[in-house]
This record gives structure tokens, C-alpha cells and sequence, in this order.
């Protein structure tokens, strides 16, 4: 009897639940107060950024040596510069989205009007996996061409990119889509080589590859063909040393805008010439001592002074630097030297350029707080050009470069 008693009182009770239930008014339970703050857009976007003033004219054995490709102070009339003066917006959006804006405000808009503004880069990244190991990156940024060229400005020892890599890309930028791959473990390494000190280039992934429109960053694009880039690099560790060996190329059709030509320079019917290299990268990141070297080969548009025309020739150039990273308490010093030769034309210049650029270059960066570093260099550089306007002409110089550069 207690048995079956048992067995119906759950029965009973349900019922008679479900009876005060359509009788009974629900009483609302006030949920409790939590202590997370609510997400805003705000929250996820940061601001840096670093300035550069250079002096070039200390010591100057000839002020007829000029860099165009480089820092345009150099030479007669240059006085105090402000090399660059950037502010960096960027931040990780969501799990799948990041962004980065960057314009200058120490462009040159022409040899008499200094320090306007200018987008550098503006694109966003949008992973594939919650890791973010896999990546498309759209819109202006730096082709994935050359460790000296991805290298950001604020952390390169030689105050100027090298002749020979540089000349590929003018401003290492162009507006394209760039699939890129690295493992998570690899990425935070590429991070901490940057912030750690020891001259990384930044995370462009162990592998990738796009294209891009070809005629270089703020240009319109001139014909219907796209450059073609890929690059393989990746770093390891032997003993406290981080190698990091890499190879890369680029192919594409290069238009020499008309604007860029004197008057009577024969060139090819539509002014479409073949723009291709490949280079080879080895870097021994300075823990303490440090080797940066890189070479490239190819083809490119070049003033040929004995046909005087624009014509395909073949490239040739690379460079070496040698560095030291000492660090005393807090302060940071870093000695270092770099040569550069440099064979071929410059795209990006008046009637694409001809040059024979051999170059020493020697300083010492010093930082004694994050924010603020000391450079200071001396420069042998010995140039020929040839153009429509001026052929064969040899400069020879070298002369004293100091740099101030604050970090925010």
C-alpha cells in the first residue's frame, strides 16, 4: 500500500503544481547586476605614431649629390627636415577584422611646397579562422616585397631604404588584395622582434601573395593588367639566434606615365614596359650581433643613353648590413655599417632613370628612453645617372647625417 502511495505522489504533485499555476500569478525575479562594462567602438581603436628630423649638410664634400628616390634634403639647399611625421590608427575589430590607417603629414607635394598630408597605408585585414593564421588584406598597403622595404622607417638603422630593392616599389606601397598565411606562435614572434628591438620587419605572413594594381601607392593605375607578387620567408631559432632566410618575386606590366618623360624620348608604342624581379633574403636578427642582406635581379624599364630611348634592360643589386645591439641598463645602442650597389633604371623617375649607385653607409642609433632615439651616420656615395636632360652624370660625396625621431 505505502509502495503504490509512493509511486502516485509525484503524479499528484505535478498536477496540483500545474492547477496553482493557472491561478497564481508569476512573480518576476530581478536578474542580477553584473559588473561587465559594455563594449565601445572606441575600446578596440589605437593611436601611435613617430616624427623624424633630419640635418644632412655636416661635413658635405659636394652639395651636388641629391637623392630623389630618398631623403631630398640631401644636397645644396637643404637645411633642417622633417623626413616623415606620421600617425598610426589601427585596431582588431571583431575576431575576423582589423585595420590600419596611416597618413603623413611631412609629404612633399613639390621641391617648394613641404609638409602636406598623404595616405601611406589604409586597409584592413579580414581572417579567415578565429586564430587569424589565414588572411586577406585589401586595400593600400606595402607589397610583400623585400625585409628592408616592409621594415617600418621608425625601426630601420640606415636612415634611407636601399637603391637596390626600393627601386622596385617607390614608397613600398600599392592598392591591392594580399592573401597571407603564418602560424599563431610565428606571428607573436614577428611582433616581439619589433618590440623587443631587434629591427623585425612585422608579421606579412610566412607565406603571401596578391595583386596590385603596379603603378606604385596615390597613383592611378595606367593599363588593364595587374602586378603579381608572392614571398615564402620564415624564421627559426638556433641556440639564442633567430634566423630568418626568405625568397620572393613580382611580374606585371609597368606603364611610364607621360608626365614622367622629356620631351623627344623614344619610347615603346603604349609606354607599357615588362617589370619583373626576384630576390633573395637572409637576416640574422641582432642578438646580439646582426646581418641584414638582401639581393635582387630582373628586368625593368631604363633610359639607354646610346639609343636614347626607354627600353627593357636587365637589373641587378642588392645590399649588406652589419649591426651590434648593446644594451646598457636602459639605454640601447646599436652601432652598425651597411654597403648597397645598385645597376639598373628607376621606373618611378624621370625617363626611367639610369643608375650605378655604389654606397658605405655608417652610424650609430642610440636610444636612451622608448620614446626618443639619436642617429647618427656618415655617408660615401658614389652615383652615375643618365636621362634625356643629363647624361652620364657621375656625383661623387660624402657627408655627416644626424636624425632626431620621437616614438608616441
Amino acid at each position: 500500500m505505502l509502495r503504490s502511495i509512493l509511486l502516485l505522489l509525484p503524479i499528484f504533485l505535478i498536477l496540483n503544481l500545474q492547477s496553482q499555476d493557472s491561478v497564481v500569478k508569476t512573480i518576476p525575479v530581478e536578474s542580477p547586476k553584473t559588473d561587465e562594462k559594455k563594449s565601445h567602438w572606441y575600446d578596440k581603436i589605437s593611436i601611435r605614431g613617430y616624427t623624424q628630423v633630419r640635418y644632412n649638410r655636416l661635413f658635405e664634400t659636394n652639395p651636388d649629390l641629391k637623392s630623389e628616390q630618398g631623403d631630398r634634403s640631401i644636397g645644396n639647399l637643404g637645411g633642417f627636415f622633417v623626413r616623415r611625421m606620421r600617425i598610426i590608427f589601427f585596431g582588431q575589430l571583431s575576431d575576423h577584422v582589423y585595420f590600419y590607417i596611416q597618413p603623413d603629414f611631412a609629404s612633399s607635394a613639390s621641391s617648394t611646397s613641404l609638409h602636406f598630408g598623404q595616405l601611406r597605408d589604409a586597409y584592413f585585414d579580414v581572417s579567415i579562422d578565429k586564430k587569424r593564421e589565414y588572411r586577406f588584406r585589401i586595400g593600400q598597403s606595402k607589397v610583400p616585397f623585400g625585409f628592408e622595404n616592409m621594415q617600418s622607417s621608425q625601426n630601420r638603422l640606415a636612415l634611407d631604404r636601399n637603391d637596390a630593392l626600393n627601386s622596385a616599389v617607390s614608397n613600398e606601397r600599392d592598392l591591392g588584395i594580399f592573401f597571407m598565411y603564418a602560424p599563431k606562435k610565428v606571428r607573436e614572434l614577428y611582433s616581439s622582434l619589433v618590440n623587443d628591438g631587434y629591427k623585425g620587419s612585422g608579421d606579412y605572413g610566412v607565406f603571401a601573395c596578391g595583386l596590385y594594381n603596379g603603378q606604385t601607392a596615390n597613383k592611378p593605375e595606367l593599363n588593364n593588367n595587374s602586378h603579381f607578387v608572392a614571398r615564402l620567408s620564415y624564421p627559426f631559432t638556433i641556440g639564442k639566434q633567430i634566423i630568418e632566410p626568405g625568397i620572393q618575386g613580382y611580374t606585371g606590366m609597368f606603364v611610364v606615365p607621360k608626365d614622367q618623360l622629356t620631351a623627344a624620348t623614344k619610347v615603346v608604342k603604349n609606354y607599357e614596359y615588362l617589370d619583373e624581379r626576384y630576390a633573395a633574403t637572409l637576416v640574422l636578427y641582432p642578438k646580439p650581433f646582426g646581418i641584414q642582406a638582401e639581393y635582387n635581379i630582373g628586368k625593368g624599364p631604363e633610359y639607354d643613353v646610346a639609343k636614347d630611348s626607354i627600353m627593357t634592360k636587365n637589373l641587378k643589386g642588392g645590399y649588406v648590413t652589419l649591426s651590434y645591439l648593446v644594451k646598457v641598463k636602459k639605454h640601447v645602442i646599436i652601432p652598425f655599417v651597411r654597403g648597397t650597389m645598385y645597376e639598373g633604371g628607376k621606373k618611378h623617375e624621370l625617363d626611367a632613370r639610369s643608375y650605378k649607385v655604389m654606397e658605405i653607409e655608417g652610424g650609430i642609433e642610440y636610444q636612451p628612453i622608448k620614446n626618443f632615439e639619436f642617429t647618427a651616420t656618415y655617408l660615401y656615395s658614389d652615383r652615375t645617372t643618365s636621362d634625356k636632360t643629363k647624361e652620364n652624370n657621375y656625383q661623387f660625396g660624402s657627408f655627416l647625417r644626424l636624425q632626431a625621431q620621437l616614438n608616441f
